[in-house]
C-alpha cells in the first residue's frame, strides 16, 4: 500500500453512504484541486517528505480516496501536465491555415482555464525542475509527453482532413511534441534560482515555446 494511506471510517468504505455518485466533471476538478495541492507540497518540503495522507488532507479527502483517483503519490500531478496537452491538441485542431503554429499555440496558452496559468506558473516551474533529480516525477513528466504524441498525430490529421493517422501527421507529431518538451525544460532549469513575476514568467515562457517551434520549423540542414 502506498505510503501514508489510511482507512475509511466504519459505513463509509466502498461508498456506501446513499450520496450520489460524483459526476465525471467533479472527478476531474477533485483530481485537478489533488494536482495543485500535490505540487504545493513536492515544492515546499519535497517528495520524499510528502505522503499521499498529506496530499489528501490537503484537499479534504483520505489517502484512500486518493488511491483510488491515483496510483502513486507522483502521479498525483499528471492533470496538471495532460490539461496542457489538451489545450495544445484543441489549438491544434483550431490552426487556422493562413497563421502560423506559434501563434495557435500561443493562443491556447493565454485564453481559457489554464492549470499553468500565471498564478500557477512559478509553482509549476519549480515542479519541473524536481523532474531532474526525482525518478517518479521525470517518468510521469515523460508519460504525459507519450501519451501527447498521438493525440497531437490525431488533431493534425484531423486538421488536415485525412480520416486516418499517417505518416507524416505522426512525424509532424512527434517533432512538435519534443520541440515543446525541451522548450519547457529549458525555461525550467535555467539557473536563475529566484521566481521571476508571473507576468514575466508567462512571457518568457511563450517566447521560449516560440523559439523552439521555430527551429523545429526549420527542419535539418
Amino acid at each position: 500500500m502506498p505510503d501514508g494511506a489510511i482507512t475509511e471510517p466504519p459505513g463509509r468504505a466502498g461508498g456506501r453512504t446513499g450520496r450520489p455518485p460524483l459526476t465525471e466533471q467533479r472527478k476531474e476538478e477533485i483530481r485537478l484541486e489533488i494536482a495543485r495541492a500535490a505540487v504545493e507540497l513536492f515544492v515546499s518540503q519535497g517528495v520524499a517528505a510528502t505522503t499521499g495522507e498529506q496530499i489528501g488532507q490537503a484537499v479534504g479527502v483520505s489517502a484512500r480516496t486518493l488511491w483510488r483517483y491515483f496510483p502513486s503519490k507522483e502521479s498525483c500531478v499528471s492533470p496538471l501536465f495532460a490539461a496542457g496537452i489538451e489545450a495544445i491538441a484543441s489549438a491544434l485542431r483550431a490552426w487556422r491555415p493562413d497563421q502560423p503554429l506559434e501563434d495557435a499555440l500561443e493562443r491556447a496558452s493565454t485564453t481559457g482555464d489554464r492549470p499553468m496559468a500565471r498564478p500557477h506558473l512559478p509553482k509549476v516551474r519549480a515542479l519541473l525542475r524536481l523532474t531532474r533529480t526525482e525518478p517518479g516525477l521525470r517518468a510521469v513528466w515523460l508519460q504525459a509527453h507519450d501519451e501527447a504524441e498521438p493525440v497531437f498525430a490525431r488533431a493534425l490529421a484531423d486538421r488536415a482532413g485525412s480520416a486516418a493517422v499517417d505518416l507524416r501527421s505522426e512525424i509532424q507529431a512527434a517533432m512538435l511534441n519534443a520541440a515543446l518538451r525541451t522548450a519547457v525544460e529549458h525555461y525550467a532549469w535555467r539557473t536563475d534560482e529566484e521566481e521571476p513575476d508571473p507576468r514575466a514568467a508567462e512571457a518568457e515562457l511563450v517566447a521560449t515555446v516560440r523559439s523552439a517551434l521555430a527551429v523545429a520549423a526549420e527542419g535539418l540542414s
